[in-house]
This record gives structure tokens, sequence and C-alpha cells, in this order.
């Protein structure tokens, strides 16, 4: 009896590997779920952000530059975003990595061509590559100190601290904020902005 139960043990050790391949669909669904770590979340995000500008294969050089890092290490964390599900590889000269339709669940972010479009203006300059996902504002109960958070699909590298920023008109409201770059939050791709101006276009013919 022993030994049959014995026998029989390694049985749901087999069927682990059903239960992983269930695991690995059910992460699938509920990918935005999954916890990245901050390096983890900033080379993903530089990743997305390459691959939209260059619609191809991006090298690991290429985003061990954006993100400060030796291309050994993005080699390293790679693996294991490719465990996940989050990134294909690319065979071949012109190859590297590619995010996956799951990646931008993960960073709760939409795919380009679902995207609303909010323009963004960088010191008075429009920024065609940058696509605003999210306006935060805070601070409302304070208009003195008032500061909204931009979330951006498209790289945040090139703003500085004191920059002019502007974002909107947005789709609907058509509202519009206008003020100056106080801090960044590369690993969310966030610009931190302290508001100078926010205007709604007056005489909209809907209520």
């Amino acid at each position: 009896m022993n030994a049959r139960s014995i026998g029989r043990s390694p049985g749901p050790g087999t069927d682990g590997t059903t239960a992983g391949f269930k695991k690995q669909n059910l992460e699938r669904s509920r990918m935005s779920s999954i916890e990245l770590t901050p390096s983890q979340k900033n080379i993903l995000q530089e990743l997305v952000n390459l691959y939209r500008e260059s619609e191809s294969a991006v090298k690991g050089e290429d985003i061990a530059d954006k993100v400060d890092r030796n291309p050994g290490t993005i080699r390293n964390q790679m693996q294991s975003l490719k465990a996940l599900q989050l990134v294909e590889g690319v065979p071949g000269p012109k190859g590297g990595y590619k995010p996956t339709a799951t990646a931008y669940d993960a960073l709760q972010i939409q795919d380009m061509d679902q995207a609303a479009d909010v323009p963004l203006a960088h010191n008075g300059e429009a920024v065609p590559s940058a696509n605003v996902e999210e306006i935060n504002l805070t601070s409302v109960h304070h208009p003195e100190e008032c500061r909204a958070e931009i979330q951006l699909q498209g790289s945040i590298a090139d703003f500085h601290e004191g920059d002019t920023i502007t974002v909107g008109p947005t789709p609907l409201s058509k509202l519009q904020i206008i003020g100056e770059l106080e801090g960044k939050d590369d690993t969310n791709n966030v610009l931190i902005m302290t508001i100078d101006d926010m205007r709604a276009p007056a005489g909209e013919p809907e209520h």
C-alpha cells in the first residue's frame, strides 16, 4: 500500500505541468495584477516605447542605453520577462525583442491604435511620439498647490525639471493643462507637473 501510494505521489507532479499551463493562462488573463520589480517595469516600458517608435524588434543594447544598464543585465531581465510571456525574442540579424499584447496589460496601457489622441507639447513644441495615457489631478482642494500626474506612452527621457508642458485638449472635455515640470517617475513613465493654468473652451454646444 505504502509502495503504491509512494508510486502515486509523483502523479500530482505530472499533473503539475497541466496546472502550470493553467496557471500561465490564468496569469495571461489577469496580467495587469502581475507584480513586476521597478527594474523590470522600467525595462519593459522602454521596450514598449522603442518598439512603438521603430515598429521593429528592439536590440538589448538600445534598451541598455535608455535605462543606463549594461546589455548583460538586460539579457538576464529579458529571460524573466519572456518567462512571464511579456516579451518575445526575434531571431536573426535584425532580431531583438518585442513586447507581447500581454506587456501592455501588465503596464496597464493600451496599444497605440486604441489610445485616445491627447496631444502633448514640450517647451511649446508638439511631441508627436508621446501620447497621454492618463491625467491624474492632485491637491484639488488646494488650487495654489495643484499638480497633475501625466502618464505617457513614449519616452520621458528628454523631459527635464522646469520645462513647460502643455497637455490637451482632451477629446471629450477639451481640457487643456499648462504647467511646469516638477519631477518624473521613470518607472511608471509619469511626468509630475505644477499647474499654472487649466482651461476648457467656453461656449461649447454640448451640455
